[in-house]
Parts: C-alpha cells; sequence; structure tokens
C-alpha cells in the first residue's frame, strides 16, 4: 500500500524535527549578550541551512512515485484524508505534482508530526519505524 518505506520516512522526520526546533534569524543580540555567548544561536535558522538542504536533497532523490506517497501521507497526517481514502490522496497527489516536492513539503511547517501521524494511521509503530534512524 505505501510505496515509500517507512524508514525513508522515519529519515525525513527525525531530521525535519531538527530544523522545525530552530527560531527565526535575528540581526542584533539582544542586550548585552554577545551572539557568541547565546546559546539560542545555535537553533537560529538561517538561509542555505545545512540540516533543510540535507531533507531537500534526500526528497528530491526519491523517485516519482516515493514522493507522491510521501505527499499523500502528509495529508493523511494533517487529516485532509483518512486511511480509508488513503489511495484516493494518492491519486490526488499524482495528479497535481506541479512544483517539486522538496519544496511544497518544506513549506508545511509541521511536516515532521504530519508524516509520524500518517505512518500511524497506517498502523505503523512509530516508535519501532524511528528506532532505526535515531
Amino acid at each position: 500500500m505505501l510505496e515509500i518505506s517507512p524508514a525513508k520516512v522515519a529519515h525525513i522526520i527525525v531530521r525535519a524535527r531538527e530544523f522545525d526546533a530552530k527560531t527565526g534569524a535575528w540581526d542584533e543580540p539582544s542586550g548585552d549578550v554577545e551572539m557568541d555567548d547565546d546559546a539560542d544561536s545555535i537553533l537560529e535558522n538561517r538561509s542555505g541551512d545545512a540540516t533543510q538542504n540535507e531533507v531537500a536533497e534526500f526528497i528530491a532523490g526519491l523517485n516519482i512515485d516515493e514522493q507522491i506517497h510521501l505527499v499523500a501521507l502528509t495529508w493523511l497526517g494533517r487529516g485532509t484524508y483518512s486511511s480509508s481514502e488513503f489511495q484516493e490522496a494518492v491519486e490526488m497527489a499524482r495528479d497535481e505534482r506541479s512544483s517539486p516536492t522538496e519544496q511544497y513539503l518544506l513549506g508545511i511547517p509541521l511536516l515532521a508530526d504530519y508524516l509520524e501521524e500518517g505512518l500511524e494511521k497506517l498502523g505503523y509503530n512509530i516508535e519501532e519505524v524511528e528506532q532505526g534512524v535515531l
């Protein structure tokens, strides 16, 4: 039914959580604190972020069917489709495909949550799936 391995989805979930945790970039440190001394600067989101680029390249490297199922899984996880409508979601993802999948998916703020929820709705144990990735 799912034409992308759960391990690949788990890899995307884990890596997406890493850049989802980051904050917006700022120009000036707050107060008298030096940027190097500010622990939060580690989680500052900057253009060209290596983690986000890695996830984008990973998604772009998937075959078309895997990308389509990844999008359908995202829609399933956010509640657009139910698990019984998964094949319908796959067909819609195939029909609606217009921009690069990695750009579309990385523009979704809760991507990791949606993918995790989608896997669970299809009956996968997310702890087991993510175990090999963590």
